[in-house]
């Protein structure tokens, strides 16, 4: 995790159920004497990562249970390396498919003040992602956009007279449904979960679409090309490391004056970030 990540530190399980009090009947004490939650519930998940963002951030979150519920720690990091990459104050930032959870902009936002802007292309999790606005002062200049075209990701979404300092994505891992449901019963399996719903929520959207995190990225380098004036660095998550080397290919074709892979560990769990740039040192 990165150093500067507050969440580094044990959880203060007695002031996390302070703010979110749903919290305590997820909190137990496991095999090895410390305290945790049922990681392998989805209500636990969520509430954990509702209380992290009242303690911290004095956020008031919600999300339907249905939705991917983001952990907050990870997703922070993310935003931590960004600040790196960029090391500038006032950022302008556009995320890339922002969900019901709108996460990335709140920590932008709250751990940082900047400006962000917040593309999906489902309509219900835009209603969510308002309320979320709507419900939390600190969240009011945040803006939201819809991708009413899902054979694209920039067009439509980036208006002419547009100018961002930083692109960021989350994009959906999985190839198709099927893959994603094996994946869930892996998942099921290991836990020992008696249900065979995803521990882990989330709508098919937020999980799969054709051709999986790949196919996506790669089509949000071509279309960067036409943006390269308006952003000065996109990035991406990638979660399955076999992509990389053919995404990495497939950036350097298209010529960058700027390209960086940024590792990421939480826990066990190894991703990366990738980045890349056109505009003139």
């Amino acid at each position: 995790m990165h150093k500067n990540n507050p969440f580094l530190k044990d959880y203060d399980f007695t002031k996390l159920v302070q703010c979110h009090p749903q919290l305590k009947s997820y909190i137990f004490t496991n095999t090895h004497k410390k305290v945790t939650v049922k990681f392998s519930d989805p209500k636990a998940v969520k509430a954990l990562n509702t209380a992290l963002l009242k303690y911290e951030y004095k956020i008031s979150w919600d999300i339907p249970d249905q939705n991917l519920c983001p952990p907050i720690p990870g997703r922070l990091d993310y935003i931590l390396h960004i600040a790196d990459l960029l090391k500038k104050e006032n950022v302008h930032l556009l995320d890339i498919g922002t969900g019901a959870s709108l996460i990335y902009p709140i920590l932008a936002t709250c751990h940082f003040k900047w400006k962000c802007t917040a593309s999906e292309i489902e309509n219900e999790s835009l209603v969510y992602a308002q309320k979320l606005i709507n419900t939390n002062t600190a969240l009011r200049d945040i803006k939201l956009r819809q991708q009413k075209n899902r054979n694209h990701i920039l067009q439509n979404i980036i208006q002419e007279k547009d100018n961002f300092d930083v692109l960021i994505c989350n994009p959906p891992f999985f190839k198709n449904k099927k893959e994603a449901d094996r994946q869930s019963q892996r998942k099921v399996k290991n836990l020992n979960l008696q249900s065979k719903e995803k521990n882990f929520g989330g709508r098919s959207n937020e999980l799969w679409c054709p051709g999986g995190e790949k196919k996506f990225i790669e089509t949000l380098v071509k279309e960067s090309l036409g943006f390269k004036d308006q952003i000065h660095w996109f990035s991406s998550l990638i979660s399955n490391d076999t992509n990389l080397r053919s995404i990495c290919k497939t950036i350097k074709k298209t010529k960058p004056t700027g390209f960086k892979i940024i590792p990421m560990k939480q826990g066990n769990k190894n991703s990366r970030i990738i980045a890349w740039s056109y505009l003139k040192k």
